[in-house]
């Protein structure tokens, strides 16, 4: 089976030479995402990792998978107090299914207005 990449159109995958994803066998590896959409991003923390799951979840239709189908997270956080309103959007996507998940605490994202990066791992279901 071949590799097959996802663009989400944003210039910034030709420059660093990245793909929004991955489809390589049966497995669905999207890149860290933020809350940038169209150019915007929304002041607050919740919008922004509402927003990048929006993105992430496009990515995985796009792949043949869904956020039902994720079972790796790992989200990045520039504010620890940002941590109990991200946990419930997280929450609120993926409770029913628990994937695992790290989240961790960084010192800033390449954009100073970035406040959330997330990046999923996804299983193909057949």
């Amino acid at each position: 089976m071949s590799r097959r990449l996802i663009s989400s159109g944003s210039p910034f995958e030709e420059v660093m030479g990245y793909s929004r994803a991955v489809v390589d066998g049966d497995w669905v590896f999207v890149s860290g995402t933020t809350g940038f959409k169209d150019g915007q991003i929304a002041a607050d923390t919740v919008t922004q990792a509402e927003t990048a799951l929006g993105t992430i979840e496009a990515a995985l239709k796009e792949a043949g998978s869904s956020l039902a189908d994720v079972v790796r997270v790992v989200c990045y956080l520039t504010d620890a107090g940002d941590f109990q309103n991200v946990a419930k959007v997280l929450g609120n996507r993926f409770r029913p299914i628990k994937p695992a998940n790290s989240t961790v605490i960084v010192s800033a994202l390449v954009d100073s207005r970035m406040k959330v990066e997330i990046e999923v791992t996804a299983l193909k279901r057949r």
